[in-house]
């Protein structure tokens, strides 16, 4: 039997390996290995999960403080936050390079793996190749969606320093090329192989099962071109719809792809909100969004009680600030009192002259804070009378508790893609999809099929009317609320459908909202990093030439 001392592969399982738990036990081999214990798989870990569950550094910074914001889902501006709502809307380059930096280097582990298990490669494996095929996939619709135009095409050749950015057309028709020849490599195939050779459990998305690996790349395929349809230039897209209805999609509570938390690695190897939550104090803690409570809360959705908690409630008092400030007083007060309203808080208010004293019940009502308040608002947004995150989504580590698992794709969302599919002509029962996305979309969440089905009789939103823009709408919402903890795909549903337009409209008022760099517009791409300004600056140009201003308020070319 043959002895292999693969050096450089070595290296390789040491930066894996400095995973601890699942992570470390699935990448973690010896100083040498003999020919039946080498295989792709132990690379295979590390692209996965630094995609979606990326360090602290990047999963604070790219998610929290942008995706997750501009989705609408959560807020930061209360009055123990570091910061004000309008943080992120006001460009800051520290915090945009370390998206940048996140995203732009990810792409060296993956082509590192795929070459490894690519034809000629170390560990040639096709299997394994495809999957990371569905691997790059992910990655670019992610990469391009987040800042437009970027390095494609060249990104992964060795010999050009400077690579050219690529339009979104072309990255998004490669990507179906790339997810076309991964479908087509599988095949009817169930496993990468036997053995060693078994993807098994170094497959945090599938355990190695192929066929919902096949699944999973066709709802992607679906998702794209969806979003491609009908933008300038688009010849593609029809196409693309018509074939990926026509081949398999996620149909089952089996086929959702939720990438198990890993309860006991370092932050600096793969981060979770708990990691920001409970190492920081108030400061770094977040609300929930307004828009997103009272679509839980009014519409009886039994998902609110598994994303929030009731506000804490309790007594705080208000203070008239000096000077010019003191004449938007009551402005400010009575705003923030209207959202208790509209929540049906039963509270009491006393005014002075100077002050307004309000008390909450305690842990009774469920109430958003709204996005984007100003510096100005901070200190009227009560952090106890805003609801926050249910204890699933921000668990500490190492305290043998479950934590909410990453979405990396849902079944839920290849419903609505086939209901929003439907209502654009390209047949099918939109009704019936919408619905059935509705009940996957809590099953996530451990709703039973009775209170999925005792929402759908009763909400507004609960079934299609058969007019095309209000079903566009509702299926755009019920995509949006499914995707809460997916603030990248959730932000990608407002920019591409518009909803839920309360977002997608912006804010105006000066006295209550930061307005950031973009007058208040909502941000539809983040600009460029320095780094790529630094290294590549005259490419990048030739991007901003093409694509528009590098702000935030550039539309991409797919954007509503």
């Amino acid at each position: 039997m043959k002895l292999y001392k693969l050096y450089t592969v070595l290296l390789l399982v040491a930066v894996v390996g400095a995973c601890t738990d699942k992570f470390e036990d699935i990448n973690t081999k010896p100083d040498a290995f003999y020919t039946d214990e080498v295989s792709g798989k132990f690379f295979m870990t590390n692209p996965q999960f630094r995609l979606f569950a990326p360090d602290r550094f990047p999963y604070w910074r790219a998610h929290l403080i942008h995706a997750d914001r501009y989705s609408g889902h959560v807020c930061f501006g209360h009055n123990g936050s570091w910061w004000s709502d309008e943080l992120g809307y006001s460009y800051s380059s520290s915090y945009t390079d370390a998206t940048w930096g996140w995203m732009e280097g990810y792409l060296g582990n993956l082509d590192n793996f795929m070459k490894l298990v690519d034809t000629g490669g170390e560990f040639e494996n096709e299997y394994m190749y495809a999957m990371g095929l569905i691997m790059k996939g992910l990655y670019y619709q992610m990469f391009t969606d987040i800042f437009g135009m970027v390095p494609y095409t060249q990104a992964a050749d060795p010999d050009i320093v400077t690579p050219d950015f690529d339009t979104q057309k072309t990255i998004y028709k490669g990507i179906i090329a790339d997810l076309d020849e991964a479908m087509t490599i599988i095949g009817d195939a169930e496993s990468t192989g036997v053995g060693v050779d078994d993807a098994g459990d170094n497959d945090l998305y599938f355990g190695g099962e192929l066929q919902l690996w096949k699944k999973m790349a066709n709802t992607l395929k679906l998702r794209i071109a969806l979003r491609a349809l009908g933008a300038n230039g688009d010849d593609f897209a029809s196409t693309a719809i018509e074939q990926a209805l026509l081949g398999p999609l996620m149909e089952g509570e089996g086929d959702n792809c939720l990438m198990e938390k890993d309860a006991e690695i370092s932050q600096w190897g793969s981060a979770a909100y708990g990691d920001v939550w409970h190492n920081f104090g108030t400061g770094s803690d977040w609300t929930l969004g307004k828009t997103l409570i009272d679509l839980l809360r009014d519409e009886n959705d039994p998902r609110l009680s598994k994303y929030a908690k009731p506000a804490k409630g309790g007594k705080t008092k208000f203070e008239k600030p000096e000077g010019e400030e003191g004449a938007f007083f009551l402005k400010r007060v009575d705003f923030i009192m209207a959202g208790l309203d509209e929540a049906g808080v039963d509270y009491t208010r006393t005014d002075y002259a100077d002050s307004v004293l309000v008390e909450m019940p305690i842990s009774t009502y469920y109430v958003g804070q709204p996005t984007r308040l100003n510096g100005k608002t901070y200190p009227f947004a009560e952090y106890d009378f805003f609801s926050t995150p249910v204890d699933y989504v921000i668990q500490k580590k190492n305290e043998g508790q479950q934590i909410a698992p990453e979405i990396v794709m849902l079944t839920a969302e290849a419903y609505f893609l086939r209901a929003e599919a439907a209502v654009r002509g390209f047949g099918g029962d939109a009704n019936m999809l919408y619905q059935e996305g509705i009940r996957q979309a809590m099953a996530v969440w451990d709703v039973s099929g009775a209170e999925a089905d005792a929402y759908i009789g009763s909400s507004s939103l609960g079934s299609l009317t058969g007019v095309e823009d209000e079903d566009l709408e509702k299926i755009a919402t019920q995509r949006w609320i499914a995707a809460f903890t997916d603030g990248f795909e959730a932000w990608a549903v407002v920019r591409d459908l518009g909803y839920p337009s309360v977002l997608a409209e912006g804010v105006s008022d000066v006295d209550i909202f930061g307005l950031g760099d973009i007058n208040g517009k909502y941000p539809q791409r983040m600009r460029y990093g320095n780094q790529t300004w630094n290294s590549n600056g005259d490419k990048t140009q030739e991007a901003v030439n093409v694509q528009g201003a590098d702000r935030q308020d550039t539309k991409l070319w797919w954007a509503n």
